[in-house]
């Protein structure tokens, strides 16, 4: 009996508190963007997406000791380039976005979170041929997410997480780190 008195208890903690703050440093794995058969050239390459988050828990305690609501900001990067030195081009995304989650502490040391993102994709394009003039264009617009993920504090304040979601990529893995 007091053995599961004290692992029930460890497993109450919360990982994410009022005032809390919590930066990741992730990449990304899978997804769509530049996929398929056409992108499997030599002449290919692309960059992994990676991405910069900052969350603060703006409401602890929600329901109970375990649940608490944060919310923050994603900047994403992207960049990927085809061709050789006769034709060709080169993509970059950026992305930035605001966020909020949902917490619950179902396990100590373990803070499971989900969430929806709302923000602006920047894509900008440049075409390089045989012809005079290199060509450039863009297109941006309105983007969003759902996701959902977990972080592991194998130390007081530095967790290792994973994210999955839809966006630029479908896994999002990375540290993380709070104060």
């Amino acid at each position: 009996m007091i053995l599961f008195s004290a692992v029930y208890t460890s497993a109450q903690e919360s990982t994410f508190n009022q005032n809390d703050n919590v930066v990741n440093l992730g990449i990304g794995f899978g997804g769509n963007l530049y996929s398929g058969t056409w992108y499997r050239d030599s002449e290919y390459s692309r960059m992994p997406v990676i991405t910069l988050s900052y969350e603060r828990c703006v409401v602890g305690n929600l329901f109970n000791e375990q649940s608490a609501i944060g919310i923050g900001g994603l900047l994403g990067y992207t960049s990927a380039k085809y061709g050789n030195k006769a034709y060709g081009w080169t993509s970059t995304d950026i992305m930035i976005g605001a966020r909020g989650a949902f917490h619950y502490a179902f396990v100590d040391k373990l803070d499971t979170y989900a969430g929806i993102m709302a923000g602006y994709n920047v894509n900008s394009r440049k075409w390089h041929g045989t012809w005079d003039d290199s060509i450039k264009s863009t297109s941006s617009g309105l983007t969003y997410t759902a996701f959902a993920g977990a972080r592991y504090y194998f130390a007081n304040a530095i967790a290792v997480f994973a994210e999955l979601g839809y966006g630029y990529n479908v896994i999002n893995a990375g540290i993380s780190v709070k104060f």
